[in-house]
């Protein structure tokens, strides 16, 4: 009797793979070329798939760069969110460990969507629109949870949750859309984005950080 393998056949695990492969390549050529001169034809031969089938897979371009958003920065988002839900530490150490990971993402491929997205928003209103909804959004409320985590604790002042989450986002964001633009003509060759990340966060502490109470008597 032969020998029965629960591991699928090569041509079945190969079409199991085919909308992750397109979504990577579609990835990749989003952030090589840009939106608007990349084409679905293009996709398919950077993935090694017919030309016709990512139209099988995904309505049209618009529907794969959302796919490419979904599962190339939102599971990121998800991680920290995770993250959130069971650190049971301070809110300073976590935020250290958000912003440590965030270096670590910020060296993947999908680090090069904010600048797509910011040099393309004027042309594709509906894309910009969306990246704001799923990205930028919930970016911005997964910092307000933790500013309200860390004020709950007394370890943070009290503040405009909703605009110190901003605050706090927009430098990261225009550090990712730097490194995927500008960084490589830097005249400074001392200037790295962890030095940077570690000026973000002193600022940043101390300026949440609760004041003691019996500084007043000080």
């Amino acid at each position: 009797m032969p020998h029965e393998s629960s591991t699928p056949p090569r041509r079945a695990r190969r079409k199991e793979a085919r909308p992750a492969e397109m979504i990577e390549a579609a990835r990749d050529l989003f952030i090589e070329r840009g939106f608007a001169a990349t084409k679905l034809e293009d996709v398919a031969r950077r993935a090694g798939v017919s030309v016709g089938l990512p139209y099988v897979y995904f309505e049209n371009k618009a529907g794969l760069f959302k796919a490419v958003v979904r599962e190339s920065v939102l599971p990121n988002i998800r991680l920290g969110e995770e993250m959130l839900e069971s650190f049971p530490g301070p809110t300073e150490e976590l935020l250290r460990e958000i912003i440590n990971r965030y270096s670590q993402m910020n060296r993947e491929p999908a680090a090069g969507l904010p600048k797509l997205v910011v040099a393309e928003a004027s042309n594709f209103p509906d894309l910009a629109r969306f990246y704001v909804q799923e990205v930028v959004m919930r970016g911005r409320r997964f910092f307000a949870r933790i500013i309200q985590r860390g004020i709950d604790r007394g370890e943070f002042r009290p503040v405009n949750v909703q605009q110190m989450a901003r605050v706090l986002a927009a430098p990261l964001s225009m550090l990712t859309i730097w490194e995927h633009s500008l960084a490589p003509y830097e005249i400074d060759p001392g200037t790295s984005a962890e030095a940077y990340l570690g000026s973000y966060l002193d600022l940043v502490l101390h300026g949440l950080r609760a004041t003691p109470k019996d500084a007043s008597n000080v």
